[in-house]
């Protein structure tokens, strides 16, 4: 998390080019929204008691047990990605790469808003991710896989999200005050649909539907030693600190 704020605090605009980076956690950690509180949604007492580490997101959204996943991030400007009418619609246009990438596995992706059925609510705000949908998250055969979430600051756009390779969410679910079995119910991974990819070609699979889907280049690159000493900067006093992670007071 510390990285991925580097990144989007080292972006200048139109100046910079925009940065898809990819990653995972080890060990598996809880990712809170940044406008969730922690004593109010988590058992906080079972998550020390399982060393399970607690971190606050950027975004906001609903609180996502990160373990076997594939997560991205990706930092741009406006006007460097196709163009959106409205800010949810520009979910559409930075997870347009995702729905390449689940049907380049062979699977049947689409957007919540466009499957799901007559009374379905979409939007509900939910302490756990999986527990509703949005209208552009991806589901596999009405199965919500992964979540996404955005942050906005002046011109630049931050977006990240996952993509489980093996479902974890209701074993996530034990660490919530509110766990009810239903919450995981709707969560699915690739295993469960029956991928057995390795996690590099799965890798290189999602930078190959990232280039096609957004008509670009990809260059590999490491850290910038600013990004490097920006990102250390952060996770010593933010990111690493229960007032931010637990209260969220530190920005």
């Amino acid at each position: 998390m510390a990285v991925d704020e580097a990144l989007l605090c080292s972006f200048s605009g139109d100046g910079s080019l925009p940065t898809l980076r990819i990653y995972g956690w080890d060990p598996p950690a809880l990712s809170l929204g940044r406008f969730q509180d922690a004593e109010t949604v988590l058992d906080l007492e079972r998550c020390r008691r399982d060393g399970v580490s607690v971190v606050r997101r950027l975004s906001g959204g609903g609180t996502i047990y990160h373990a076997d996943e594939l997560t991205y991030s990706i930092v741009c400007a406006p006007g460097q990605i196709p163009s959106a009418t409205s800010v949810k619609d520009s979910f559409r246009v930075l997870t347009g790469f995702l729905i390449d990438f689940y049907h380049l596995l062979g699977l049947n992706a689409s957007y919540a808003v466009d499957t799901v059925c007559d009374g379905v609510r979409l939007g509900e705000r939910t302490a756990f991710c999986f527990a509703g949908k949005e209208s552009f998250d991806i589901l596999l055969d009405g199965m919500k896989i992964g979540g996404n979430a955005q942050r906005r600051r002046k011109n630049v756009i931050f977006q990240h999200g996952s993509i489980p390779i093996i479902n974890r969410a209701r074993h996530g679910l034990q660490y919530m005050k509110d766990r009810a079995p239903e919450y995981a119910d709707n969560a699915v991974s690739l295993s469960d649909c029956g991928v057995t990819v390795d996690n590099t070609a799965l890798k290189s699979m999602l930078v190959e539907a990232f280039k096609q889907n957004m008509d670009t280049d990809i260059s590999v690159e490491c850290l910038s030693p600013d990004e490097r000493r920006m990102s250390e900067e952060l996770l010593a006093a933010k990111y690493a600190a229960d007032r931010w992670n637990l209260q969220g007071d530190v920005e």
